[in-house]
């Protein structure tokens, strides 16, 4: 297959719309606590939506996994249970911050980390990046990337410091800075452990191309494997908060389960009102499903890059920034901001969509 990273880059563009608009759906869902709706949305997520895909995508997905070297399994489960802390705190930093300033946050440090830590350690760094004009160039598009995440959080940051309390409520109703901000650099840098197990999975992706996948989906395989580890981090997390809540008959729609716990969204304070479980479920099985599709199109995209493979990280990211900023306008988190601080956030996203163009220019070169 020929490769072309500019047909990449808008296959990353479509996974980050995926991911900024995964957590949308969740907004809809009522009665339901948080570890309730976050479980059943990741079972979707991270178990069902990757096997069905390579299932249905991919050649001899069983027999492709079992001759996987053991190493590797574990690898690859590893980090994803490593990315699992980043993605339950991630849904966290979404309520604390919002989707504006929390993406900006989150996805900044995973770019960084997540980028440049795979060819530092595979000993490429030097030879890909900085020997090549390619990689000259691709590490521009990161400089660039970093400056728009920079300028949209600068943006946040002076957004937030001139709403009042009752504001920032009525935008984001559980809003926090400070526990929002730590939340969030904590996510992004164990967000950036999915590019690890990404990495460590490049034998699954020629077992399963030697079996006669297209270059295309040979990732999907992957998949499986790094999003498996983090279904078990969630799982066993929000299975303490059912217990700890006793909320495991919100799924049965159970009014009585409900008990206020500091874990639930705010849609569940209504008291005794039976949850609208076929609309809940629906919502959550959509949402789980664009959050898979993320890493669906990111495949793809990874596909196109060449030997430069690893920017597709950054690219991601930035479409993720750009997309989740987006919605934070469609939501209103902007709209009480000075028009100085939103022509600022403009100009990071601006900053955003150049550094794709810059680093799809990047691996046309490469």
């Amino acid at each position: 297959m020929l490769m072309n990273p500019l047909v990449g880059v808008m296959y990353h563009w479509l996974g980050g719309f995926a991911s900024a608009t995964f957590y949308v759906p969740y907004r809809g869902i009522r009665q339901w606590s948080w570890e309730i709706f976050w479980l059943t949305g990741g079972i979707f997520s991270w178990l069902l939506a990757p096997w069905l895909f390579a299932s249905v995508m991919t050649q001899d997905l069983l027999g492709v996994l079992g001759a996987t070297p053991d190493r590797t399994v574990m690898l690859c489960v590893l980090f994803g249970l490593l990315w699992g802390f980043g993605g339950l705190t991630y849904g966290l930093t979404m309520r604390y911050l919002g989707l504006s300033l929390g993406m900006a946050v989150v996805l900044g440090l995973s770019t960084v980390f997540g980028t440049l830590i795979p060819p530092i350690v595979e000993g490429d760094f030097a030879s890909t990046l900085l020997g090549t004009t390619s990689g000259r160039i691709v590490l521009l598009g990161l400089c660039v990337t970093l400056a728009g995440i920079i300028t949209v959080a600068v943006a946040g940051a002076r957004k937030d410091a001139t709403l009042s309390a009752e504001q920032k409520a009525v935008a984001i109703a559980e809003f926090d800075y400070r526990k929002g901000l730590a939340v969030a650099i904590f996510s992004g840098i164990m967000s950036s452990c999915f590019a690890f197990g990404l990495a460590a999975g490049e034998p699954v992706r020629a077992l399963s191309a030697a079996a006669g996948t297209g270059a295309l989906w040979a990732g999907l395989p992957v998949l499986c494997l790094v999003m498996f580890g983090g279904l078990v981090t969630n799982a066993i997390w929000c299975a303490h908060l059912i217990r700890k809540n006793r909320s495991a008959g919100q799924w049965l729609g159970s009014p009585k389960a409900y008990t206020g716990g500091a874990d639930a969204v705010p849609d569940t304070l209504h008291g005794a009102r039976r949850a609208p479980l076929l609309r809940n479920y629906l919502l959550a099985a959509l949402g789980g499903t664009l959050w898979y599709f993320q890493f669906f199109f990111y495949s793809m995209g990874e596909s196109q890059m060449g030997r430069l493979g690893f920017s597709s990280w950054t690219l991601h990211m930035a479409s993720i920034i750009i997309f989740g900023t987006l919605w934070g306008f469609a939501f209103r988190e902007w709209k009480d901001a000075a028009p100085r601080v939103r022509a600022l956030v403009w100009c990071g996203v601006g900053l955003l969509v150049l550094a794709t163009v810059i680093i799809g220019y990047g691996n046309s070169l490469g």
